[in-house]
């Protein structure tokens, strides 16, 4: 059960409040409680961390009319009511209304635990979903999560801001696992379309024939859906796989994009995936569409190119898996560090996020090394090893920047608990933070 999600009880008597709040807190809810109507609509906003469960007649506002303002202000918003006997036909109107479901006095609590169980856990998904699309739709959100300090990083949040100004179509390519979609969600989120539809549609998942209904339509009268090309119109259209695309879509896509003013009504932003096949897109795509898409392009580079970025990126989900799992993040060692900067990373920023998940599992079990992770997804390894060397110095230097980095962080920028644990003077702590662009700011 999540920490976050919260009760409200609504009634205007006290016993009952209390009753109903001890009960609940046992079943491990953290709730509030309001003596009327008025008191708990002050309280409860439209994105309330939880849900309701109110009485239906109390004096003043009663619990219709208090359903009707909630429901008025977030219609998503789980409210549970209470009812006396022969207050069915009431309970009725208020389902209706909106109301997520009722209980009719005298009720069994567990039947009430039931439902307020099923209540948070639809709301938590609202919620999760509203907080997801603000996310989506914030592109500095979004270009946090592009971690990376590496020359090859910044160049590509440069491009991203730049593209992300033009109203041309794009072209995104790079090998499986390095982030392409982020990228479109960051490409949509800091232009002018940030706000507009955002529909993101893959083409490796339809046939033929569906492909073009689900893009172009027709539309069925049983369909709940519009054609992509229409749902995504004034916004950003992310195309997938585009390389399975067939020669036939590829002309009508074409087509549509041609029909097109200028600037295009709809923005497309096709992703390739063409590298891992020792291919490339325009191997894949007729030349006619290739072109129109790929006058705007962005490669996303391979992990293996970032250098010391695969570090920070290791260290930074590892201690989001541990906060998830509740446990310390394994601690690095320099001859780890040096395996993870050699290794050839196929699968890119996913392979490391998985990596790294497994790496705070077995942690917490107290069994395992991080080089045994890396000989296991790479077991033609013997040791370890990139086909590209680099020199011992650069992998000293990383491998002191992520301990200056992680040591910071634990200690939220207390250069004084930093320098104690590392043993080193203060002179020589700001040298080799000025050296590795390390902030300290940026850690309170």
């Amino acid at each position: 059960m999540s920490k976050q999600m919260k009760i409200a009880i609504v009634d205007d008597e006290q016993d009952m409040r209390q009753s109903i709040s001890q009960w609940l807190a046992l079943s491990g809810y953290d709730t509030e409680t309001f003596a009327s109507g008025e008191d708990a609509l002050g309280a409860l906003g439209p994105d309330y961390p939880g849900i309701v469960i109110s009485d239906i007649k109390m004096p003043g506002m009663d619990g219709i009319q208090l359903l009707r303002k909630l429901m008025g202000q977030d219609s998503a918003l789980p409210v549970i009511m209470i009812t006396g006997h022969g207050d069915v036909p009431m309970a009725v109107d208020a389902m209706r209304l909106g109301a997520f479901d009722f209980l009719e006095k005298p009720f069994n609590p567990d039947r009430m635990t039931e439902l307020a169980k099923k209540a948070t856990n639809k709301r938590r998904l609202v919620l999760d979903n509203r907080a997801l699309r603000r996310e989506l739709s914030d592109g500095t959100q979004l270009m946090s999560k592009l971690i990376g300090a590496s020359p090859i990083m910044e160049r590509l949040r440069e491009d991203i801001l730049d593209l992300g100004q033009a109203d041309g179509h794009v072209l995104i390519d790079g090998e499986t696992g390095t982030g392409k979609t982020l990228v479109a969600h960051a490409l949509h989120a800091v232009g002018s379309r940030a706000g507009k539809p955002f529909v993101l549609l893959s083409c490796a998942a339809f046939d033929e024939d569906a492909l073009v209904r689900r893009l172009f339509g027709p539309v069925q009268p049983e369909d709940s859906w519009l054609p992509a090309m229409e749902e995504a119109r004034g916004g950003t259209l992310v195309l997938e796989d585009i390389e399975a695309m067939s020669d036939g879509v590829q002309a009508r896509l074409l087509s549509a994009i041609n029909a097109q003013g200028n600037p295009p009504e709809t923005r497309i932003v096709a992703i390739c995936n063409m590298q891992d096949e020792g291919r490339t897109c325009e191997d894949a795509l007729r030349p006619d569409l290739f072109y129109r898409l790929a006058a705007l392009r962005i490669t996303v580079p391979p992990l293996r190119s970032r250098g010391e970025d695969i570090l920070t990126l290791f260290t930074r989900t590892s201690d989001t898996f541990a906060d998830e799992y509740g446990c310390d993040a394994p601690k690095v060692s320099a001859q780890e560090a040096a395996q993870l900067l050699q290794a050839p990373w196929p699968g890119n920023v996913r392979q490391l996020v998985n990596l790294s998940e497994r790496a705070v599992l077995q942690s917490r079990r107290g069994s395992g090394t991080i080089a045994s992770l890396l000989m296991n997804d790479h077991e033609e390894m013997q040791p370890v090893m990139t086909t590209e060397g680099k020199p011992l110095k650069e992998y000293v230097e990383a491998f002191e920047r992520m301990l200056i980095d992680n040591t910071m962080r634990r200690h939220r920028g207390s250069i004084a608990s930093v320098m104690e644990e590392l043993c080193l003077p203060r002179r020589t702590l700001n040298e080799k933070m000025a050296k590795y662009c390390l902030q300290r700011a940026d850690y309170l």
